[in-house]
C-alpha cells in the first residue's frame, strides 16, 4: 500500500498560491453542489451545512489521495489531511452511511463515492461563468473544472471585446443577453459570478429567475436571493483584511 504523504490542510500541499486558489475553488463548487443536494434532500436527513463543506473537503483529499494510489486510509489520517479532528470527521461520515471497517480504515474508492452520491458528484454538473474579465478570464483558464466533476459550458459578459469562441479559452464567451436563455435551455442550476458590483444583483436576479439555485460570488456585493438559492461568497479583500489581523 502506498504511503500516506499528501495533506489537503496543510501548506506544504500546495506548490504555490495558484494551487491553493485552484483548491479553495474546487472545494467552494463542491460545497455549493452538495449544499444544493442538501436542500432537495431536507425532507429526507438533516445534514448541518457546516457538515457538508466538510464532506466537500474529504471528497477533495480522497480524490488525491485515488490519484496517488492510495486504497485505504485511516479515519486519523484522513482527518488530519483535511485539518480537523477524528472525532469530527467519524461524526460527519455518519451522515454517509456505514463505509468504513474497524481496524482497517476506509477504502479509499468506497468512501469517495459514498460521499459523492450525498454531494451530488456522481455526474458532471453543468456550470455557467458571468463576467470575463481579468478575474473571469483567469477562473476560465483553470483546466481541472471536469476533474473535480463540474463541467463549465460557457461565460458570458457585457463587453463585446471580451467575446470570443471556444478555440482561445476552452469554452465560448458570450454575450450576457443570451445568459437567462442559456441557463434555461441547458438546465444550469449552478453559476459563478466574477462581475463589478454595480451588476452583481441584477445579474444574479436573472439567474435565479432561470432556475439557478447556487451562485458561487467574486462579486464585491452581497446578493439577496430566495431562502432555497445558497450562495458562497468569495471576498478577496475581505479575507486578507481577517489575515493581516494576525500580523499587526
Amino acid at each position: 500500500m502506498p504511503v500516506l504523504t499528501l495533506s489537503c490542510a496543510e501548506k506544504g500541499g500546495f506548490a504555490d498560491f495558484e494551487a491553493w486558489q485552484k483548491f479553495q475553488i474546487s472545494v467552494s463548487l463542491t460545497r455549493l453542489r452538495g449544499a444544493n443536494t442538501y436542500q432537495a434532500m431536507l425532507d429526507k436527513i438533516d445534514i448541518p451545512r457546516r457538515t457538508v463543506y466538510r464532506l466537500s473537503l474529504y471528497l477533495r483529499c480522497l480524490n488525491k489521495l485515488r490519484d496517488l494510489g492510495v486504497d485505504t486510509v485511516s479515519s486519523e489520517d484522513l482527518a488530519r489531511q483535511a485539518g480537523v479532528k477524528p472525532t469530527q470527521l467519524r461524526k460527519d461520515l455518519g451522515y454517509v452511511g456505514q463505509v468504513g471497517t474497524r481496524g482497517l480504515g476506509y477504502g479509499v474508492e468506497t468512501l469517495g463515492a459514498a460521499i459523492g452520491s450525498i454531494m451530488g458528484s456522481s455526474a458532471l454538473s453543468p456550470v455557467v461563468l458571468v463576467g470575463a474579465g481579468n478575474l473571469g478570464s483567469a477562473l476560465l483558464r483553470y483546466g481541472g473544472f471536469r476533474k473535480e466533476g463540474f463541467e463549465l459550458l460557457a461565460a458570458f459578459d457585457a463587453d463585446p471585446a471580451n467575446f470570443r469562441d471556444s478555440d482561445v479559452l476552452g469554452v465560448p464567451v458570450l454575450d450576457v443577453a443570451q445568459l437567462g436563455a442559456f441557463v434555461e435551455d441547458f438546465g444550469v442550476k449552478m453559476a459563478i459570478l466574477a462581475v463589478p458590483e454595480r451588476a452583481g444583483q441584477e445579474v444574479a436576479d436573472t439567474l435565479v429567475e432561470k432556475g439557478v439555485k447556487a451562485i458561487l460570488n467574486f462579486s464585491p456585493t452581497v446578493l439577496s436571493v430566495p431562502e432555497e438559492v445558497v450562495v458562497n461568497q468569495v471576498d478577496l479583500a475581505a479575507e486578507l483584511s481577517s489575515l493581516s489581523f494576525f500580523i499587526s
